[in-house]
């Protein structure tokens, strides 16, 4: 089995790692990364194990990876265009899987390719340095699916491949829901954990548990004008799951948008908060807290 991993960050270099075991692997990611993983491999620690990898890694795709039986995008969700456009070429027709944030990657991916498989997984990775990342926490398994909706042989056979590499994974015929599931988890917690520069933990705090659950009652109503039919019946359920089994699991980690801005990187709030903003636009429903959070993200993104 050959696996690309295109635009690998700390997700796309970690799960590389974790295949590199069970698959052929090759990881484009940046120049510094690739050196690192060629002159000492691959540094992972935490949940998933402790342990030094070495697979094929650059920043380009060599020409005998372009029949890899699967490419996993992993890039920011901002970057899904260009990641597309630059190796089009290679995905054409190809089983594309995207392992992304927020709502609207496959819907890009689908332009490039027909064999779109769309995943979801909720786990915390964090950078120690080039090529080395901490795994701290994970609230579900991953979950793949055919997108739009849909299971066959590809997506049994790349749940069973994250197995067997040691990764909790499972297939299913219902990907959208599990995508916006995810998108609900993200919206809730990621950008206001930016703002406040808080672990996830800190938003039980009834103030920040204020805005968290205005956020989720709006996108609830999103999705239902968009006709996903999500996991938990109503809002308030879902955001007594959030409480009770979520936030525990993910209570010490810090957003990836925090990172970001910290960082001075583009976040991907226009695929969480923004995109359920727009989505509400769209069908003329109301939803100022997730316009408000978007906006002021967008707001330090700038300063």
């Amino acid at each position: 089995m050959k696996i690309v991993v295109l635009g690998a960050g700390a997700v796309g270099l970690t799960i590389a790692a974790k295949l590199s075991r069970v698959a052929d692997v090759h990881a484009v990611t940046r120049a510094r990364h690739a050196n690192a993983v060629q002159e000492r491999g691959f540094l992972m620690t935490g949940i998933w194990g402790a342990g030094t990898y070495r697979f094929s890694c650059s920043e380009d795709l060599p020409d005998g990876w372009r029949d890899a039986d699967y490419y996993i995008v992993t890039a920011k969700s901002t970057d899904t265009e260009a990641i597309c456009r630059q190796f089009a070429d290679a995905i054409r027709g190809r089983e594309t899987v995207s392992l992304q944030n927020g709502i609207g990657n496959e819907e890009i991916i689908a332009r490039f390719t027909d064999r779109v498989i769309a995943g979801m997984i909720i786990t915390g990775f964090e950078w120690r340095g080039d090529a080395s990342v901490h795994v701290s926490v994970e609230a579900s398994p991953m979950i793949l699916g055919r997108f739009p909706s849909g299971k066959d042989d590809a997506v049994d056979a790349l749940a069973a491949l994250m197995r067997e590499a040691g990764i909790r994974a499972e297939a299913t015929a219902g990907i959208r829901t599990d995508v916006w599931s995810k998108t609900l988890y993200n919206c809730a917690l990621n950008p206001l954990g930016a703002l406040m520069n808080v672990p996830y933990g800190a938003l039980t705090d009834p103030h920040a548990w204020t805005v968290v659950a205005a956020i989720v009652r709006e996108a609830y109503r999103v999705a239902k004008a968009e006709g996903v039919a999500l996991p938990w019946e109503t809002a308030e359920a879902y955001l007594e799951y959030l409480r009770t089994d979520q936030l525990p699991a993910t209570a010490a980690h810090h957003s990836s948008m925090l990172q970001d801005i910290a960082g001075g990187r583009k976040t991907e709030i226009d695929f969480m908060n923004g995109a359920v903003a727009a989505l509400a636009r769209k069908h003329g429903i109301e939803a100022p807290y997730n316009t408000c959070i978007a906006e002021l993200i967008r707001f330090r993104e700038r300063l």
